[in-house]
Protein backbone atom coordinates (compact mmCIF):
# COMPACT_ATOMS: atom_id res chain seq x y z
CA UNK A 1 0.00 0.00 0.00
CA UNK A 2 1.40 3.36 -0.97
CA UNK A 3 1.79 6.20 1.47
CA UNK A 4 0.40 9.57 0.58
CA UNK A 5 1.03 13.07 1.85
CA UNK A 6 -1.69 15.47 2.95
CA UNK A 7 -0.66 19.10 3.30
CA UNK A 8 -3.20 21.13 5.20
CA UNK A 9 -2.47 23.98 7.55
CA UNK A 10 -5.51 24.60 9.75
CA UNK A 11 -5.67 26.86 12.76
CA UNK A 12 -7.93 25.74 15.54
CA UNK A 13 -9.91 28.73 16.70
CA UNK A 14 -12.01 29.00 19.84
CA UNK A 15 -15.69 28.48 19.21
CA UNK A 16 -17.47 31.51 20.65
CA UNK A 17 -20.81 33.03 19.85
CA UNK A 18 -20.49 36.11 17.68
CA UNK A 19 -21.46 39.35 19.34
CA UNK A 20 -24.57 41.05 18.05
CA UNK A 21 -23.91 44.31 16.16
CA UNK A 22 -24.11 47.12 18.72
CA UNK A 23 -26.21 49.53 16.68
CA UNK A 24 -28.73 47.14 15.09
CA UNK A 25 -31.76 45.49 16.60
CA UNK A 26 -32.65 41.88 15.99
CA UNK A 27 -35.16 43.10 13.41
CA UNK A 28 -32.40 44.95 11.57
CA UNK A 29 -30.15 41.89 11.63
CA UNK A 30 -32.98 39.76 10.28
CA UNK A 31 -33.59 42.32 7.51
CA UNK A 32 -29.92 42.10 6.54
CA UNK A 33 -29.99 38.29 6.58
CA UNK A 34 -33.18 38.20 4.53
CA UNK A 35 -31.85 40.57 1.88
CA UNK A 36 -28.47 38.82 1.72
CA UNK A 37 -30.26 35.50 1.26
CA UNK A 38 -32.44 36.96 -1.49
CA UNK A 39 -29.32 38.21 -3.26
CA UNK A 40 -27.80 34.74 -3.15
CA UNK A 41 -25.38 34.93 -0.24
CA UNK A 42 -25.33 31.81 1.96
CA UNK A 43 -26.60 33.06 5.31
CA UNK A 44 -27.71 29.99 7.20
CA UNK A 45 -30.94 30.50 9.20
CA UNK A 46 -32.65 33.88 8.74
CA UNK A 47 -33.47 34.42 12.40
CA UNK A 48 -32.09 37.78 13.51
CA UNK A 49 -29.09 36.17 15.21
CA UNK A 50 -25.71 37.32 13.89
CA UNK A 51 -24.03 33.92 13.79
CA UNK A 52 -21.27 32.33 11.69
CA UNK A 53 -23.56 32.04 8.67
CA UNK A 54 -24.63 35.67 8.90
CA UNK A 55 -21.04 36.87 9.15
CA UNK A 56 -19.96 34.63 6.28
CA UNK A 57 -22.69 36.04 4.04
CA UNK A 58 -21.74 39.60 5.00
CA UNK A 59 -18.06 38.94 4.24
CA UNK A 60 -18.98 37.42 0.85
CA UNK A 61 -21.11 40.52 0.13
CA UNK A 62 -18.28 42.87 1.09
CA UNK A 63 -15.83 40.93 -1.07
CA UNK A 64 -18.14 40.88 -4.08
CA UNK A 65 -18.93 44.58 -3.83
CA UNK A 66 -15.30 45.60 -3.27
CA UNK A 67 -16.08 47.05 0.14
CA UNK A 68 -13.80 46.95 3.15
CA UNK A 69 -14.02 43.40 4.45
CA UNK A 70 -14.80 43.78 8.14
CA UNK A 71 -17.44 41.17 8.84
CA UNK A 72 -19.18 43.82 10.96
CA UNK A 73 -22.83 44.60 10.33
CA UNK A 74 -23.51 48.31 10.71
CA UNK A 75 -26.31 50.59 9.56
CA UNK A 76 -24.11 51.63 6.63
CA UNK A 77 -23.61 48.01 5.60
CA UNK A 78 -27.33 47.32 5.97
CA UNK A 79 -28.11 50.25 3.67
CA UNK A 80 -25.59 48.97 1.11
CA UNK A 81 -27.10 45.49 1.28
CA UNK A 82 -30.58 46.87 0.70
CA UNK A 83 -29.46 48.76 -2.41
CA UNK A 84 -27.25 46.14 -4.05
CA UNK A 85 -27.89 43.82 -6.97
CA UNK A 86 -27.36 40.06 -6.91
CA UNK A 87 -23.99 38.61 -7.93
CA UNK A 88 -23.86 37.16 -11.42
CA UNK A 89 -21.89 34.15 -12.57
CA UNK A 90 -19.49 34.39 -15.51
CA UNK A 91 -21.33 31.55 -17.25
CA UNK A 92 -24.97 30.47 -17.09
CA UNK A 93 -27.24 27.79 -18.56
CA UNK A 94 -26.03 24.81 -16.56
CA UNK A 95 -25.34 23.78 -12.95
CA UNK A 96 -21.74 24.33 -11.92
CA UNK A 97 -19.39 26.00 -9.43
CA UNK A 98 -17.33 29.15 -9.97
CA UNK A 99 -14.39 30.32 -7.86
CA UNK A 100 -13.48 34.00 -8.38
CA UNK A 101 -9.90 34.27 -7.12
CA UNK A 102 -9.81 38.06 -7.29
CA UNK A 103 -12.90 38.47 -5.12
CA UNK A 104 -12.13 35.33 -3.06
CA UNK A 105 -15.66 33.94 -3.32
CA UNK A 106 -17.22 30.67 -4.44
CA UNK A 107 -20.55 30.54 -6.28
CA UNK A 108 -22.78 27.52 -6.67
CA UNK A 109 -24.55 28.31 -9.92
CA UNK A 110 -27.92 26.91 -11.02
CA UNK A 111 -29.01 26.42 -14.61
CA UNK A 112 -31.23 29.52 -14.41
CA UNK A 113 -28.36 31.69 -13.16
CA UNK A 114 -29.28 31.75 -9.47
CA UNK A 115 -26.27 31.60 -7.18
CA UNK A 116 -25.31 30.78 -3.60
CA UNK A 117 -22.17 32.62 -2.58
CA UNK A 118 -19.58 31.80 0.08
CA UNK A 119 -16.29 33.49 1.01
CA UNK A 120 -13.15 31.42 0.41
CA UNK A 121 -9.43 31.50 1.01
CA UNK A 122 -7.22 30.12 -1.76
CA UNK A 123 -3.50 29.68 -2.44
CA UNK A 124 -1.23 32.50 -1.24
CA UNK A 125 1.45 31.78 -3.90
CA UNK A 126 4.17 31.44 -1.27
CA UNK A 127 6.84 28.75 -1.25
CA UNK A 128 6.47 26.04 1.37
CA UNK A 129 8.42 22.91 2.23
CA UNK A 130 7.07 19.69 3.64
CA UNK A 131 9.06 16.47 4.03
CA UNK A 132 11.92 17.99 2.02
CA UNK A 133 9.65 18.79 -0.94
CA UNK A 134 9.39 22.44 -2.02
CA UNK A 135 6.15 23.60 -3.63
CA UNK A 136 4.25 26.79 -4.45
CA UNK A 137 0.93 27.46 -2.74
CA UNK A 138 -0.93 27.94 -6.03
CA UNK A 139 -4.60 27.47 -6.89
CA UNK A 140 -4.78 26.46 -10.56
CA UNK A 141 -6.99 28.38 -12.98
CA UNK A 142 -9.15 26.66 -15.56
CA UNK A 143 -12.09 24.28 -15.82
CA UNK A 144 -12.18 21.19 -13.65
CA UNK A 145 -14.39 18.32 -12.53
CA UNK A 146 -14.97 16.99 -9.04
CA UNK A 147 -13.24 13.64 -9.41
CA UNK A 148 -12.71 12.43 -5.84
CA UNK A 149 -14.52 13.07 -2.57
CA UNK A 150 -13.93 12.45 1.12
CA UNK A 151 -16.39 12.37 3.99
CA UNK A 152 -15.77 14.10 7.30
CA UNK A 153 -12.33 14.94 8.64
CA UNK A 154 -9.14 13.64 7.03
CA UNK A 155 -5.75 14.33 8.59
CA UNK A 156 -2.37 14.84 6.99
CA UNK A 157 1.11 15.96 7.94
CA UNK A 158 0.17 19.65 8.33
CA UNK A 159 -3.45 19.51 9.41
CA UNK A 160 -6.90 18.37 8.35
CA UNK A 161 -9.57 18.81 5.70
CA UNK A 162 -13.33 18.58 6.18
CA UNK A 163 -15.52 17.08 3.42
CA UNK A 164 -12.94 17.57 0.68
CA UNK A 165 -13.98 17.65 -2.98
CA UNK A 166 -10.94 17.23 -5.24
CA UNK A 167 -10.81 19.05 -8.58
CA UNK A 168 -7.15 18.99 -9.71
CA UNK A 169 -4.44 16.74 -8.32
CA UNK A 170 -4.46 17.46 -4.59
CA UNK A 171 -6.43 20.72 -4.88
CA UNK A 172 -9.83 20.45 -3.19
CA UNK A 173 -12.79 22.54 -2.09
CA UNK A 174 -13.10 21.76 1.62
CA UNK A 175 -14.26 23.04 4.96
CA UNK A 176 -11.72 24.65 7.26
CA UNK A 177 -11.73 26.23 10.70
CA UNK A 178 -9.52 28.96 9.24
CA UNK A 179 -10.92 30.92 6.28
CA UNK A 180 -9.11 34.28 6.32
CA UNK A 181 -10.36 37.16 4.18
CA UNK A 182 -7.25 36.90 2.00
CA UNK A 183 -5.48 34.01 0.21
CA UNK A 184 -3.84 31.83 2.86
CA UNK A 185 -3.99 28.18 1.78
CA UNK A 186 -1.42 25.92 0.14
CA UNK A 187 -3.61 25.84 -2.97
CA UNK A 188 -6.91 24.38 -1.79
CA UNK A 189 -10.16 26.35 -1.76
CA UNK A 190 -11.20 26.70 1.87
CA UNK A 191 -14.86 27.31 2.69
CA UNK A 192 -16.56 28.01 6.05
CA UNK A 193 -17.26 25.00 8.25
CA UNK A 194 -20.98 25.67 8.66
CA UNK A 195 -21.62 25.07 4.93
CA UNK A 196 -18.99 22.43 4.12
CA UNK A 197 -21.12 19.33 4.56
CA UNK A 198 -24.01 20.66 2.47
CA UNK A 199 -21.62 21.91 -0.21
CA UNK A 200 -20.16 18.41 -0.43
CA UNK A 201 -23.64 16.96 -0.93
CA UNK A 202 -24.25 19.41 -3.77
CA UNK A 203 -20.90 18.77 -5.46
CA UNK A 204 -21.54 15.36 -6.99
CA UNK A 205 -18.76 13.53 -8.82
CA UNK A 206 -18.47 15.15 -12.24
CA UNK A 207 -19.58 18.62 -11.09
CA UNK A 208 -17.98 21.30 -13.28
CA UNK A 209 -15.83 23.83 -11.39
CA UNK A 210 -14.53 27.00 -13.08
CA UNK A 211 -11.63 28.73 -11.33
CA UNK A 212 -10.54 32.11 -12.69
CA UNK A 213 -9.08 35.55 -12.04
CA UNK A 214 -9.30 38.79 -13.99
CA UNK A 215 -7.02 37.58 -16.78
CA UNK A 216 -7.96 33.92 -17.05
CA UNK A 217 -11.28 32.25 -17.76
CA UNK A 218 -11.97 28.91 -19.45
CA UNK A 219 -15.53 28.10 -20.52
CA UNK A 220 -17.07 24.67 -20.04
CA UNK A 221 -19.90 25.14 -22.53
CA UNK A 222 -18.38 22.57 -24.90
CA UNK A 223 -18.62 20.00 -22.11
CA UNK A 224 -22.28 20.93 -21.64
CA UNK A 225 -22.95 20.61 -25.38
CA UNK A 226 -20.98 17.37 -25.63
CA UNK A 227 -21.45 15.33 -22.42
CA UNK A 228 -19.31 12.50 -23.81
CA UNK A 229 -16.30 14.81 -23.81
CA UNK A 230 -16.93 15.60 -20.16
CA UNK A 231 -17.35 11.90 -19.35
CA UNK A 232 -14.05 11.15 -21.06
CA UNK A 233 -12.32 13.89 -19.07
CA UNK A 234 -13.74 12.51 -15.83
CA UNK A 235 -12.74 8.96 -16.72
CA UNK A 236 -9.17 10.09 -17.34
CA UNK A 237 -9.03 11.61 -13.86
CA UNK A 238 -10.04 8.28 -12.30
CA UNK A 239 -7.47 6.21 -14.17
CA UNK A 240 -4.91 5.98 -11.37
CA UNK A 241 -5.31 2.93 -9.12
CA UNK A 242 -3.42 1.33 -6.29
CA UNK A 243 -4.63 -2.21 -6.80
CA UNK A 244 -6.60 -4.24 -9.31
CA UNK A 245 -8.35 -7.50 -8.45
CA UNK A 246 -8.53 -9.90 -11.37
CA UNK A 247 -12.07 -10.96 -12.38
CA UNK A 248 -13.23 -14.27 -10.94
CA UNK A 249 -15.04 -15.24 -14.15
CA UNK A 250 -14.32 -14.47 -17.82
CA UNK A 251 -17.22 -12.01 -18.12
CA UNK A 252 -16.69 -10.21 -14.80
CA UNK A 253 -15.14 -6.75 -14.71
CA UNK A 254 -11.90 -6.09 -12.82
CA UNK A 255 -12.31 -4.58 -9.36
CA UNK A 256 -10.51 -1.23 -9.34
CA UNK A 257 -10.01 0.94 -6.28
CA UNK A 258 -9.16 4.60 -6.87
CA UNK A 259 -6.46 6.09 -4.71
CA UNK A 260 -6.48 9.24 -2.68
CA UNK A 261 -4.72 12.21 -4.33
CA UNK A 262 -1.03 12.22 -3.51
CA UNK A 263 -0.81 15.80 -2.29
CA UNK A 264 -3.65 17.72 -0.67
CA UNK A 265 -2.85 21.43 -0.85
CA UNK A 266 -5.14 22.66 1.90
Amino acid sequence: MKLFLTICLVMTLPVNALAQPDNLTRVGIRDAEQRLSELGYWTGPVDGVFDAGSRSALIAFQKWQGREVTGELTTAELEAIRNSAAPRAREAGYDHVEVDLDRQVLMLVKEDGRVRVLPVSTGNNKTFVDEDQESIAYTPRGRFLVYYKELGWKSGSLGSTYYANFISGGVAIHGSRSVPNEPASHGCIRIPMFAAREVSKLLKLGTIVLVYDRVSFVSALDWVKNPKAKEAALASLGAEVDDVTEPSTPNAKPSVRKIRPRLTRS
